[in-house]
This record gives structure tokens, C-alpha cells and sequence, in this order.
């Protein structure tokens, strides 16, 4: 299977060095790996440059103007560049365990999404981050006995088991979520009516589901480490929130002003 990661980020170059460094460690190579930029200065694109050189796969950074909270846009822009089978949506402040990317692999199915874990990283841990010691369960011990990690019951391997399937929208989070690329193009990718933070990854998630998809969860299998970062301005929620109950309120799958622009 051909994996395309799409690693989504806006100025934060350094929690992004780590994540690069995490997807470089993994047991498994992605296919390509898209960086999709949300208008970050150059430092950002010079991070990504560095890495790209010495990249055993192929590395495409994807950038859009700063005019806000954009996170749908250029992941479309991304998605339409990719040329894996199956995409993976990651955030540039979400550490992929070593083993993500054959997670993600050996959990796909036809006919479902996947939704990853996460294990949330404290504040002053966060900086200090480092995926090649995260690799050590001594290290992680170290974190949890200091309060400085969350939810490390996932990294418990248990033998991997087919996963739970739903179709709750609870828990969707795009910061962590594998999908097939035909679907995402059937219900024409992300919803870029979305602008500012909150609930597109939960309006696609809707629309995945009306197009006959399930969620699929694992609690062990394909986990990232959050590391924290300030609240995002949520005054955009308000009007998002709306979107995403007229999305629910109407049979269509296929969002208008996504990855193609439909006429209304």
C-alpha cells in the first residue's frame, strides 16, 4: 500500500523538526510525504527543506497565503498532489510513534476510515521532545511518573485485533486519521467553508458516513504524541458549528467548495 502523509502545520518550525524526525524513525516508510503549510514564515520552509534533501522518499511542501485558520484548504491542495492510495492526515504538533505508519497500513479496510490515538504530551515535556528517546519505555515511564503524559495505556501493543468500528462523530480529530484517497475524493476532500478553528474534520467525518463509510478505532495500534501548544481562538466556532449541523441536516456527501468547486 502507498501511503501519502499529509502533515499539516503553521509557524511552529521547531514541534515540526520533531514530528519530521519522528516520520524519519518509523519501522515502515510512507509512500510521499505532503507538508501542508498554512502560511508559515521561512523558517518552516527551510526546516522542510533540510529534511527533504536527505529524504528517502519524495518530500512536497504545499504553502497558501496567512489569511487565517485555512487548515482544509491546503490539505486539499495536498490531497490533490498526493499520488499514494491512502492518505494519512497528521498534525505538525503530533509525534508519530515509530510504528504509525504500518499501523495505519495493516488497519486499513475498504469501506471504513481510521481514526488514530493520541497521547498527550505536558507543557514542559513538550520542548524537550525527543522521538529517538521516545522509542525507550524508560523514557516514557520517566514522563508519566512526572504527570508529563496522558493516555499511556495505548502504547500497551496488545496483538493487533481488527478495531472497533462506530459512527459517532466523538473523538474525530484529523490530527491523526487514515482514509483511502478515493473517498476522500468522492465527498470532494475537506469542506473549505471551514475557516478558523473547530469541527471540518467532524464534517467530514459526517459526510464519510453518509457515503457509507464506518469509523474504525484501535486502542494500541497507529498512536502520536500531542504536544501541547496554546488553545486555538475558537471565535470562529460559533459559525462552524452551524456548517457542520446544516452538513447534518442534508443527505449529500459531497461538499460544494471543497476539492473541486461545484456550482451551488
Amino acid at each position: 500500500m502507498k501511503i501519502s502523509l499529509v502533515v499539516s502545520t503553521y509557524n511552529n518550525p521547531e514541534y515540526l523538526k520533531k514530528v519530521l524526525k519522528g516520520i524519519r524513525l518509523q519501522t515502515e516508510n510512507p509512500y510521499e510525504v505532503l507538508i501542508a503549510d498554512d502560511g508559515s514564515g521561512p523558517e518552516t520552509a527551510e526546516a522542510v527543506e533540510n529534511w527533504r534533501r536527505t529524504s528517502p522518499f519524495p518530500v512536497f511542501h504545499m504553502w497558501q497565503e496567512d489569511l487565517g485558520f485555512r487548515a482544509a484548504k491546503i490539505r486539499n491542495e495536498a490531497i490533490k498532489k498526493s499520488s499514494g492510495d491512502y492518505i494519512v492526515s497528521l498534525d505538525g504538533d503530533c509525534v508519530p510513534e515509530r510504528h504509525f505508519i504500518s499501523d495505519h497500513a495493516a488497519l486499513a479496510r475498504k469501506g471504513f476510515f481510521f481514526q488514530g490515538k493520541r497521547m498527550l504530551v505536558g507543557r514542559q515535556a513538550s520542548a524537550s521532545f525527543d522521538p529517538a528517546l521516545a522509542r525507550k519505555k524508560g523514557f516514557l515511564l520517566g514522563l508519566f511518573l512526572k504527570g508529563e503524559i496522558k493516555n499511556t495505556h495505548h502504547l500497551l501493543r496488545l496483538p493487533l485485533m481488527p478495531g472497533l468500528s462506530d459512527r459517532s462523530l466523538k473523538g474525530t480529530r484529523s490530527c491523526n486519521m487514515g482514509f483511502f484517497r478515493e473517498d476522500l475524493i468522492a465527498v470532494n476532500g475537506f469542506n473549505e467553508d471551514f475557516v478558523g478553528w473547530g469541527r471540518e474534520d467532524s464534517e467530514l467525518a459526517a459526510r464519510l458516513y453518509k457515503y457509507g463509510l464506518v469509523r474504525k478505532n484501535h486502542p494500541f495500534r497507529a498512536l502520536c504524541f500531542h504536544l501541547w501548544h496554546e488553545e486555538n481562538d475558537r471565535s470562529g466556532l460559533e459559525k462552524n458549528e452551524k456548517i457542520l449541523g446544516d452538513v447534518l441536516a442534508r443527505p449529500e456527501y459531497r461538499c460544494k467548495n471543497g476539492i473541486s468547486k461545484l456550482e451551488a
